[in-house]
């Protein structure tokens, strides 16, 4: 299920796995994943990438896959130090793309060090945070305690479309929250709260791409929700919703993610 070899980089309170395919001299794209997935959810966006000459750089984030475990924060800032030591290690600047929860660190990146920055691509972002009953907190805490039910919730956020190898990735993903320490990394990426990347939008300066699935059901509407995270990077910022799509569009609709992802890339930095 990974992408590439597996390599490590060591930074400060942890180490982080990731791997690295395309040209040396490509412009660099680095991609982190959502909570409780490792980042052969990239499998299907990567090879289209490196053929169009980008030099792509997945990343397990901290906690998850095969970087390690018992982080003291799985905070967006703290995720987006670690991304920002890839970069440097690589060879930046690079354009960042998050998912989900991952999109947090992108803006925290961005105001940290922009000259590390080309741009930003943010899938399936959280604006708010979700106003949970206690029945919903409830049902949250078990399934961010079980492999089993993590991986059934996962599943549902392909409401309309299924990947070809949805299975095998689902079975990847099972077999990896076992691991000691994997569902402890899952829940610590929403404690305390999971939108903290509001906070430095209003400094980004780089390009940015918010992609967003017009059937998500983490939202109850993708399309507002998305014009929130556009209208907080004005005028830096613009969107590509992605018809008949869930919360990851760039596996159940890879093409015409691909597509408008391409675009951005090669219109933000020369391929």
């Amino acid at each position: 299920m990974t992408l590439s070899e597996t390599r490590f980089l060591d930074v400060p309170g942890g180490t982080i796995a990731y791997g690295v395919t395309g040209p040396e001299n490509g412009p660099l794209v680095v991609c982190a994943h959502g909570m409780g997935d490792t980042r052969a959810a990239y499998r299907l966006l990567a090879p289209p990438l490196v053929q169009s000459g980008f030099r792509v750089a997945t990343v397990d984030v901290r906690g998850h896959g095969e970087s390690s475990t018992g982080w003291a924060s799985y905070a967006p800032e703290e995720v987006a130090k670690d991304l920002l030591a890839l970069v440097r290690h690589l060879g930046g600047p690079a354009v960042l793309v998050g998912s989900s929860s991952s999109t947090a660190a992108g803006p925290w990146a961005a105001k940290m060090a922009p000259d590390d920055v080309a741009g930003l691509v943010l899938i399936s972002p959280f604006v708010r945070d979700a106003q949970l009953s206690w029945f919903l907190r409830a049902a949250q805490g078990a399934v961010t305690h079980s492999p089993l039910l993590w991986t059934m919730y996962y599943k549902s956020l392909f409401p309309v479309i299924e990947p070809a190898d949805l299975g095998a990735h689902l079975r990847h993903l099972k077999a990896t929250l076992k691991q000691r320490g994997r569902m402890a990394a899952t829940r610590g990426v929403i404690a305390p709260t999971p939108v903290r990347w509001t906070e430095p939008a209003k400094d980004v300066r780089c390009p940015v791409l918010v992609v967003m699935g017009d059937r998500d059901p983490d939202f109850p509407n993708p399309e507002e929700e998305a014009r929130m995270a556009v209208d907080l990077m004005a005028p830096v910022a613009r969107l590509a919703m992605i018809d008949g799509s869930g919360h990851y569009p760039y596996q159940d609709r890879p093409e015409a993610t691909t597509e408008v992802i391409r675009a951005f890339l090669k219109e933000s930095v020369s391929a």
